[in-house]
């Protein structure tokens, strides 16, 4: 850790636990055991709001994957795990959680100085989706059953189906939301029965390994769940075709998340991909213009616009344009710009320089295809990785800034004259991750959602997330679901069973 950062942490305050952790030297949790790459190759981890050297997390290579996919198998072959009783499971799944709950403040203080975001939003969302999402599915862990069936065959039969668990589930996990994101993937598939590998991505691995410690103290058996950090080139790409894995569940970039896919049926495997988004928003003339500015602003900004499904492309009835730009740019002036560990902080830095190049370059883009750039635009501190909210006004389709995924601050906005047109501007694009209506005519709303191509609908909000509903998305944002019970199919095998009886 370098000055810098030391000042920053100190400056903040954070906690002992905290300091220990960063201070001890980061490994691999391989089958119960904490362990170096092979190869012995560490990854600097850069702290988002200086920019300075935080530590290092070791490189796996596909060497350490093959002994994290054996603990698994083993584990899951030979192992308690998938023998444990379901109420067992369930109890060790509620001692994790709860566990989680105790060294909440710690691990958003770890989530916040890893990626950067607000230590505020990691509480109470990050820890608290990740306490939800194991106590949801632990629930489920004793509610899992086929169903006995009467044949129409001719002859005595008993038939009936089993649900059995898929077996060894690989979790890619993006660098947004690490934590609650690696939740959404292990949980489900330790209600029912199955064995982990998880990757977190490298520019945020560290809660993610504070994390297996607590699976340790919960007393989760050796290899049920097993981390291993490095780049994603190199080991996502070799867990897609590793012949050890059944299932691989991945959230990231569509072009990514498409080699994934790809290798994964070459190879056989279930899949499940959550990609890119570039959700639009309706507002209607009847809107309640101040609440629904901010309500936009906040499904935009929040996390600094690195979210999949976040709402980034505002359309808006003609009648309202100017005055719901105006509130726009008042509520956006309001949010504070600040590192992650300023607990008034709103919009905190992105998560690496090349992020923060990649989002300016977009905002340049927007500016020569004839946007009107109405707020923000600059980026921000002559330390880390701040770039100002911005919006735009006055967008065209077919502008990049309007088709391409920017994971950044950025609004791009355009009037709309009626409905009919303003479904048409929703759609036309390769995403469907999510999409948004803010209106009080109900009546009205109830006829649009069933022609926006998305995966989810917020009405008069955003980004509502629950571990009871799933989480998915249409056309290039992926197929599967993350969350709810429609999960746990994708993480089961049913099988048929036929019995002959006496005539």
């Amino acid at each position: 850790m370098d000055a810098t950062v030391k000042h920053y942490l100190d400056q903040y305050g954070i906690s002992e636990a905290t300091r220990r952790f960063l201070a001890k030297p980061q490994k691999m949790f391989i089958g119960g055991q904490w362990v170096d790459g092979s190869e012995g190759e560490v990854s600097a981890v850069t702290e988002p709001s200086t920019q300075g050297l935080l530590t290092s997390i070791p490189l796996a290579t596909t060497t350490d994957l093959d002994r994290a996919v054996a603990a698994a198998r083993y584990q899951f072959d030979h192992g308690e795990w998938r023998r444990l009783k379901p109420l067992e499971r369930e109890r060790l799944m509620h001692r994790l959680a709860d566990l989680i709950e105790a060294n909440a403040d710690e691990l958003a203080e770890i989530e916040s100085i890893d990626m950067g975001k607000s230590v505020s939003q990691a509480r109470d969302v990050d820890i608290q989706g990740t306490i939800d999402t194991l106590r949801y599915f632990a629930g489920w862990a004793s509610k899992l059953h086929g169903r006995t069936v009467e044949p129409s065959l001719p002859g005595n039969y008993l038939a009936y189906t089993r649900k059995e668990p898929i077996g060894v589930v690989a979790a890619i996990v993006p660098w947004n939301f690490p934590l609650q994101t690696m939740a959404w993937k292990l949980a489900a598939a330790l209600a029912v029965g199955c064995t982990a590998v998880i990757k977190p991505a490298e520019l945020t691995s560290l809660s993610t390994l504070r994390f297996a410690e607590l699976v340790q103290e919960a007393g989760i058996p050796d290899g049920v769940i097993n981390i291993i950090t490095g780049h994603g080139h190199v080991i996502g790409a070799a867990m897609a075709s590793h012949p050890g894995i059944d299932k691989v569940t991945f959230t990231g970039s569509t072009p990514v998340g498409r080699e994934v896919g790809h290798t994964a049926v070459e190879n056989i495997k279930r899949v499940t991909l959550e990609l890119g988004g570039k959700s639009p928003v309706l507002v209607l003339e009847d809107a309640d213009i101040p609440a629904a500015a901010q309500a936009v602003a906040n499904g935009v900004f929040f996390n600094s616009g690195q979210v999949c499904d976040a709402g980034t492309r505002a359309y808006i009835h003609r009648s309202i344009y100017d005055r719901f730009l105006t509130a726009l740019a008042d509520y956006t002036s309001t949010l504070k710009i600040a590192p992650g560990l300023d607990r008034e902080c709103f919009i905190s830095p992105l998560v690496s320089a090349r992020q923060k190049d990649s989002v300016l370059s977009y905002i340049d883009a927007g500016v020569r295809e004839g946007a009107t750039l109405y707020y923000g635009g600059r980026p921000q501190q002559e330390e880390g990785f701040f770039v100002e909210p911005t919006i735009f006004a006055h967008c065209r389709n077919d502008m990049r800034i309007v088709q391409e995924e920017i994971f950044g601050p950025v609004l791009v906005t355009a009037p709309f004259d009626t409905v009919e047109e303003a479904i048409e501007l929703a759609n036309d694009s390769p995403f469907g991750l999510a999409a948004a209506i803010y209106s009080n005519d109900l009546a009205r709303v109830h006829t649009l959602i069933p022609q926006l191509h998305a995966g989810s609908v917020y009405v008069n909000a955003h980004s509502t997330i629950d571990p009871a509903l799933p989480f998915g998305g249409f056309k290039d944002s992926g197929f599967g679901k993350d969350l709810g019970p429609e999960q746990l199919d994708h993480l089961m095998e049913t099988k048929t069973v036929w019995i002959t009886l006496p005539s």
